[in-house]
């Protein structure tokens, strides 16, 4: 996979008019546009065309592929594609983000009678936004601006940025309404404040503005949950966790349950992720440079804190590490028994991952994939130690100072 920066976007973008005055195609964005739905299905795409001879598809073929049915019935709770139900709920699903995809020029569509078909325009950008749904809101961010832009209605969009009154927010939604209904063959404004909510509001997080919320409004600055079709389920959820509970006393108080199907398939695309970043940044090297490092890649990925414990971090790209296969099985694990850590060289990886953290996020002009505060996070879970609540960001010198302390416990 090519790492691509908000500049390769944007020059894929600029070499396309998406003016909605011209194309007259109201669905350049629907309602089941959400950054997450948006990386779903574009990595069913990118695994089906890789399973299959035929690049061209229609949207059933994608839905019913054996990778879609494992995930996307699972993790988003929508029917067995099998079950005559399902017609109408993966017809949106699926339909919608594909619609938008081919506007956007990532997908190319065709007709064939009267159904859709669909080839892949830009493979880079579409593997771009299957690997994390945080590339899919970059860049539904971007092309949203640059869409508005096209279609000269971005300034209603500016001013209530600029201002943030409801006199301002009717405006724009008015002045949306009024625009699709003029341009496109939508003609009732019901439909248009759905479409609203999904232009609106990755705007206003990327800005840290408020956005609208239940067709009005909204009351507080739209957060990343908002903007997503899984609400709630993948979050920081310890956050509010008392000092004297543990995690385990914690959940069973607040009756906290968490998607294993999510868990699990976000935590297979962070060991998807931290491996691509190793490879093309790292050379494919071992994270932990010690006596045990030879000229092996490091084609393991393992879980420092174990998943099977710690569900709840399991899909942190910070809690993951690239080792050899001889580091995995003969150290991470002792004896090559991958229900037992060795709590020493969890203790090692641990430094080792705090280092390539700081390395790169040192490094402005590299790809991000991880935060300071999530790394503290991981650590404050897995170590069930308030202690890393309380470093300021990016002080890498307390929190090795704060691991090792806990390790000589």
């Amino acid at each position: 996979m090519k790492w691509l920066k908000n500049e390769d976007i944007q020059n894929f973008l600029s070499q396309r008019n998406y003016d909605v005055r011209i194309s007259g195609n109201a669905r350049w964005i629907d309602q089941k546009c959400t950054a997450d739905v948006v990386m779903i299905v574009s990595d069913c795409i990118v695994c089906y065309v890789e399973d299959v001879p035929k690049k061209i598809f229609s949207s059933r073929d994608i839905w019913y592929n054996k990778y879609t049915v494992e995930n996307v019935e699972a993790i988003f709770k929508k029917p067995n594609p099998n079950e005559a139900k399902a017609r109408n709920e993966y017809d949106k699903f699926f339909q919608q983000p594909m619609e938008m995809l081919a506007y956007a020029g990532v997908l190319i569509k065709t007709k064939k009678g009267n159904s859709n078909l669909y080839s892949i325009g830009d493979n880079e950008i579409l593997e771009y936004l299957a690997i994390r749904d945080r590339n899919a809101l970059t860049f539904l961010q971007l092309y949203i601006s640059k869409v508005l832009s096209d279609s000269g209605i971005k300034h209603l969009f500016d001013e209530f940025f600029d201002k943030q009154t409801k006199a301002t927010f009717y405006a724009m939604k008015d002045g949306f309404s009024d625009f699709t209904i003029k341009h496109t063959k939508i003609n009732k404004s019901l439909e248009c404040n759905r479409i609203f909510t999904k232009v609106l509001n990755p705007l206003a997080f990327q800005l840290s503005k408020y956005g609208t919320e239940k067709g009005r409004l909204s009351k507080d600055k739209i957060t990343l949950d908002m903007l997503m079709y899984n609400r709630n389920n993948f979050r920081d959820i310890y956050a509010d966790k008392p000092k004297d509970l543990t995690r385990r006393q914690y959940a069973e108080k607040e009756n906290i349950s968490l998607s294993s199907s999510l868990i699990s398939y976000m935590s297979q695309k962070a060991k998807r992720l931290v491996r691509s970043f190793n490879d093309s940044f790292r050379d494919g090297k071992s994270e932990v440079f010690d006596e045990r490092h030879n000229s092996d890649l490091a084609t393991n990925i393992h879980h420092i804190f174990p998943g099977s414990e710690f569900p709840e971090i399991s899909a942190y790209c910070e809690n993951l590490i690239a080792l050899t296969p001889t580091q995995h099985f003969n150290y991470a694990h002792p004896d090559g028994n991958t229900h037992r850590i060795d709590a020493t060289y969890q203790h090692i990886c641990l430094i080792a991952k705090a280092s390539v953290i700081k390395e790169t996020l040192s490094d402005l002009n590299r790809e991000q994939i991880y935060e300071f505060r999530k790394f503290m996070y991981v650590l404050f879970v897995g170590l069930d130690n308030e202690a890393f609540n309380c470093i300021a960001d990016g002080d890498f010198d307390d929190a090795i100072t704060a691991i090792n302390l806990a390790y000589a416990a």
